[in-house]
């Protein structure tokens, strides 16, 4: 079994090459849901996450306010002032990843194993932001890159979240500021699937790997 770490930027689309890769025949996991999942009333996760972040981060269904939760972690999207400030709002990211970031990989490993014992051949696909953030690139065989340009990663998160442009290019540049730049990602990266022209282009690029991930995991 050949194990893959798919990752990128926010809004970049790793989500979209994720479902072409599935289309293709590989078997994928997306960290996002996982962590969503880990992040249910009466999971561990969720119990570390309220004592650490407080009540206010809640719905009234006391399920988690992702939005509320990210803002408490990355800071408001206006931004904080000050080196004090950028340093403590570092911290609270650093704080949610330690209690969330283990359990995930936990979770990831395991759907790995699952894979392989299903399939000797499969090539399984971890779909995460934050594969090189958290140290874990080593987990896996290959490591492909998903990128396009500033301007498209703000439009399409304006698009996703259903806001203005100006709020979105507030909202990526927080949650950059907690993410490796693309050229550091592109050094560490076996595959690199530029996402900024037309679907089409993405899907011949994703085909190109996706044979090469096939041999690599001794599909015939």
């Amino acid at each position: 079994m050949l194990k893959v770490g798919l990752t990128g930027g926010i809004a970049a689309g790793k989500s979209v090459v994720g479902e072409i890769f599935v289309g293709l025949g590989a078997h994928l996991v997306q960290a996002d849901r996982i962590a969503h999942s880990l992040m249910q009333p009466g999971e561990a996760v969720y119990n570390e996450v309220v004592r650490h972040f407080g009540r206010e981060i809640l719905n009234p269904d006391l399920s988690v306010n992702r939005g509320k939760l990210a803002e408490v972690a990355f800071g408001s999207a206006n931004g904080l002032a000050g080196q004090g400030a950028s340093g403590a709002r570092q911290g609270r990211i650093e704080e949610l990843n330690r209690i969330v970031h283990p359990a995930v990989i936990r979770s990831q490993e395991e759907w790995m194993s699952e894979m392989g014992r299903q399939d000797p051949h499969a090539v399984a696909i971890v779909e995460a932001a934050l594969i090189l953030e958290a140290g874990v690139a080593k987990r896996f065989g290959r490591l492909i890159v998903v990128t396009c340009s500033a301007e498209q990663r703000v439009a399409r998160f304006a698009a996703r979240q259903k806001i203005d442009l100006e709020g979105a290019r507030k909202e990526v540049l927080r949650r950059m500021a907690a993410q490796l730049p693309d050229e550091e990602k592109i050094k560490a990266a076996d595959y690199v699937i530029d996402n900024s022209g037309a679907l089409d282009s993405t899907r011949e690029q994703v085909g190109a790997v996706w044979q090469k991930l096939r041999v690599e995991a001794g599909q015939s």
